[in-house]
């Protein structure tokens, strides 16, 4: 089991992120971009990243989203979330219940998370949609990626 990608893991910073976007609920495809701004925020200009760089990270994106459902089904069965099927789409939202449990949580991590969750919601949930968010991701990997073989020289005759 991956310590950082556990369900309940995914689960709690899912519970940090609708914690902090509440009144207003998010699906699973911001669920995924504020997720990945989250942990990944000093690559969008925001505080220090909580998870290191990795090689593989562009195929992070699509493996989040499998993690993100287990993780909200974990909040779903204990009773911290709620989902809801709207005319856009299935949304998820905080419970009472859940937005207790996230305050009292101690650990130094969680308080990390909720500090970058807020950072993470006003910087892009507010400014633009998952799809092009998610698009802007992208971009900046394959622009890097292209920078870094171009420096390496790869590619050239």
């Amino acid at each position: 089991m991956n310590p950082l990608n556990s369900p309940v893991e995914v689960g709690v910073r899912a519970l940090v992120l609708l914690a902090r976007s509440h009144p207003h609920p998010l699906d699973l495809s911001w669920l995924v971009v504020l997720d990945h701004a989250m942990l990944h925020s000093s690559q969008f200009d925001g505080p220090p990243s909580l998870h290191p760089r990795l090689p593989a990270q562009p195929g992070e994106l699509g493996m989040k989203r499998q993690m993100l459902q287990e993780g909200l089904e974990v909040l779903l069965r204990a009773g911290l979330a709620t989902v809801e099927a709207t005319e856009g789409g299935i949304v998820y939202q905080v419970t009472p219940r859940g937005s207790g449990f996230v305050g009292i949580l101690e650990a130094p991590y969680v308080g990390e998370l909720r500090q970058r969750a807020q950072w993470a919601v006003e910087q892009f949930a507010s400014t633009t949609d998952a799809v092009a968010a998610t698009r802007d991701i992208t971009t900046r990997w394959h622009n890097e990626f292209t920078t870094d073989m171009q420096y390496l020289g790869v590619g050239r005759g």
